[in-house]
């Protein structure tokens, strides 16, 4: 039997092939969880690339300064910023970084998550205690699996990469 999933509201990432729906963990990450969400319902994440996916790992977003498509996107420098809000606190759990879990990009400083996320293609627990982790997509993989791959000679970069057309929050 699946363990069941904390506690959360879900987070709606409409992409080009289709929606994925992730349940955030609120009673585990609760200030990380209030900022995507402050962040999702000022629209900031609509339009963000993921500027960093690696085949077998991960794929990264959630740039809102450097990383809107339609508004401020510089791909020299996507991947490199926040918000407007200032960095958060870890909040880590004893939560496993398996295939489909959601964490928080930070800086090598634990205390520096600020806007970026990222969604796991595979397991990845030596990430495990390091990252806080944000909730798990409960459907839709799949359009998770379809997105872009960036160069794996340059730390995952994507040329023209793929965005979240729109996010919410319900």
């Amino acid at each position: 039997m699946a363990k069941k999933l904390p506690i959360g509201p879900s987070l709606y990432l409409k992409l080009q092939n289709g929606t994925v729906v992730c349940r955030l963990f609120k009673e585990i990450a609760p200030n990380h969880i209030e900022r995507i969400t402050e962040l999702v319902q000022a629209g900031l994440y609509d339009s963000v690339v993921f500027h960093r996916v690696i085949d077998g790992f991960m794929a990264q977003t959630g740039d809102v300064l450097y990383g809107n498509k339609e508004k401020n996107y510089v791909p020299s420098r996507c991947g490199t910023g926040g918000s407007e809000h200032p960095n958060l606190k870890q909040e880590f759990s004893d939560i496993p970084f398996d295939r489909g879990v959601l964490g928080m990009a930070r800086s090598q400083d634990p205390n520096s998550a600020n806007s970026q996320f990222f969604i796991m293609l595979q397991e990845g627990h030596f990430l495990n205690g390091n990252y806080t982790v944000l909730g798990k997509v409960t459907r839709g993989m799949k359009f998770v699996d379809a997105i872009k791959k960036g160069d794996a000679n340059d730390n995952g970069t994507v040329e023209n990469p793929d965005k979240i057309v729109s996010a919410r929050v319900k």
